[in-house]
């Protein structure tokens, strides 16, 4: 089965999900919320922002990649089936990112 998870910031965390692939997804939206080097005790947690200064394709590619890379190590339990994004008329580029949940996990 495939899921969408797109990044925004809910602000609330639920410690306590109802399923297994609520928890892998909540895991996977916090990964693409947070900005590398954000968290103290895990810097490489997250994905690089600076690359949201450049042109909207090579910022595209690139966060495609960081998303991908940070996905695979913090949440191996997920594969990533592919990404798309959203872009608001203020500029702001939303990643939404297709995962599947691997049945081994």
């Amino acid at each position: 089965m495939t899921y969408d998870v797109l990044a925004t910031n809910t602000g609330c965390i639920n410690f306590a999900p109802a399923s297994e692939a609520e928890e892998i997804l909540q895991n996977v939206r916090t990964i693409i919320t947070t900005p590398k080097f954000s968290v103290p005790l895990d810097r490489d947690f997250g994905i690089d922002c600076s690359v949201l200064d450049r042109p909207m394709p090579v910022a595209q590619a690139q966060l495609a990649s960081d998303i991908i890379t940070a996905i695979k190590e913090y949440e191996p339990r997920v594969v990533v089936t592919g990404i798309t994004y959203e872009a608001t008329d203020d500029g702001n580029l939303k990643p939404k990112v297709q995962v599947s949940i691997n049945e081994e996990s």
